[in-house]
């Protein structure tokens, strides 16, 4: 109950707070690429329901199309501007809605593409069983995983074995120790990386 209360207090301040910045990342996509300004993408959320999750555009358009993974910081398929939106995770902020309404929390697992939830093994499938939020613990620990997923010798095949089971395991530690406490400061080391990554 009180983490919901934050969560709508948290994206009411964030949206007032954000509106400029949004209108002007707006623009900048708009000059860069055109049409549209977001991109949504079908995630799956608490029980399995999945629902349409909104970004900033940050590639060409059908981009997708070509794969799902985006792989290092020169990917072809990323937009002059997109690739500064990803660099800071200014792509992420119309996901603030999500929250007000609900369908995610400011902290969860990050909703997954349906394509990987479907090779998610019973135990796995207990992190749809929380919302999707816009941040969690694997987030801070993989902020560069398109870094990684660059030197691989193949991207999907160790995001699949390697990567998405290590997050899946941050996200239990979560949901197994899911307090106010663990939400603030989950939050606090997500903002921490974020100014880390500003500065570097």
């Amino acid at each position: 109950m009180i983490i919901r209360l934050l969560d709508i207090v948290f994206s009411i301040l964030g949206l007032i707070i954000l509106l400029p910045l949004g209108l002007l990342i707006s623009l900048a996509v708009l000059v860069d690429d055109g049409w549209p300004v977001f991109y949504v993408q079908e995630r799956i959320g608490k029980g399995g329901k999945p629902f349409g999750f909104v970004k900033f555009r940050t590639m060409y358009r059908d981009a997708d199309k070509r794969g799902l993974l985006t792989v290092g910081g020169k990917d072809p398929r990323v937009t002059k501007v997109g690739y500064w939106l990803r660099k800071y995770k200014l792509d992420e902020i119309p996901q603030l809605i999500h929250v007000l309404t609900g369908q995610m929390s400011f902290v969860g697992p990050r909703p997954e593409v349906k394509k990987y939830v479907d090779l998610y093994t019973a135990e796995q499938q207990k992190v749809l069983m929380v919302k999707p939020g816009i941040t969690d613990l694997a987030s801070v620990r993989y902020i560069d995983e398109n870094k990684l997923l660059a030197e691989a010798e193949d991207p999907e095949k160790m995001y699949i074995r390697e990567i998405m089971p290590a997050k899946i395991r941050l996200n239990m530690e979560y949901i197994e120790n899911k307090s106010v406490w663990m939400y603030l400061k989950i939050i606090f080391l997500t903002l921490a990386s974020l100014v880390n990554k500003i500065i570097k």
